[in-house]
């Protein structure tokens, strides 16, 4: 099994837990874990021990916080397309991986970690956990393919104030609205992720591919994706951009000019 600098790999009777280990980050996103991701998932699609995957993160305060929000000033002009269109590529390895995959969401899901928790086949949530796209907050929108896949788990109407508004849902609120399957005591959910991979691992693997396959199918859904695509890369373009990053980074309130 291969060796990781942010993720902890665990194969126990056919349950291959993924966790992103960066705790005194909250698991934040960052170039490295997207590789490790990618890499993680691939192997766990080829590895035919594996029946089922948790995903999930290291302590009980994240899941994944979001994105390492400090990389966004790195990004060159030319290259924020093909930066949106990585991270969608590893979110669609693991919601196309014939294997079911269930997001176990500790505390923050934001951002890239909200997205990710939506690529996945199913997800619990323990009781203190938070989820959003605060993306606009900084000038930004979701690039990771979460304009799209949170449209169509919740609903246009409810997507739009989540997405727009940038704020936090709690987990009841969350399960209310179809974002979560389920929410547990934060001390249960290691173990309902667990016995919901026993359960779905008693059903034929190959049932369960096709069914997967079955319910994601949506001929439209790649032209959304290339679409977010192109609108990130101009806002990653945008001096709206630049001054609500350095002002999260500097622990100050934007002032935004519509650029």
């Amino acid at each position: 099994m291969a060796e990781y600098k942010t993720l902890l790999v665990e194969n126990a009777e056919g349950i291959l837990t993924i966790t992103v280990n960066r705790p005194k980050n909250l698991n934040a996103l960052n170039n490295i874990v997207v590789t490790e991701l990618d890499d993680a998932i691939v192997n766990a699609g080829k590895d035919d021990s594996v029946k089922v995957i948790i995903l999930t993160g290291a302590g009980d305060k994240s899941f994944v916080a979001g994105a390492d929000i400090s990389e966004f000033l790195t990004l060159e002009p030319a290259t924020c397309y093909d930066f949106s269109q990585r991270g969608q590529g590893v979110l669609n390895k693991i919601e196309n991986l014939g294997k079911p995959v269930i997001a176990a969401i500790n505390g923050f899901a934001l951002g890239g970690g909200l997205e990710i928790a939506m690529a996945c086949t199913l997800r619990i949530a323990s009781e203190n956990a938070r989820v959003g796209l605060p993306e606009v907050t900084l000038g930004v929108i979701p690039g990771y393919g979460g304009t799209q896949r949170l449209t169509r788990l919740v609903g246009k109407g409810k997507a739009m104030e989540i997405v727009l508004t940038g704020d936090m849902v709690d987990a009841h609120e969350a399960y209310r609205i179809g974002l979560v399957n389920k929410v547990v005591p934060s001390a249960e959910l290691k173990d309902a992720a667990v016995q919901l991979a026993k359960r779905l691992m008693k059903n034929g693997p190959y049932a369960l591919k096709v069914a997967m396959r079955a319910v994601n199918y949506d001929p439209v859904l790649e032209s959304g994706f290339r679409f977010e695509s192109v609108n990130i890369a101009q806002v990653l373009n945008s001096e709206d951009m630049k001054e609500g990053v350095n002002a999260f980074l500097e622990k100050r309130k934007p002032v935004f000019k519509g650029k």
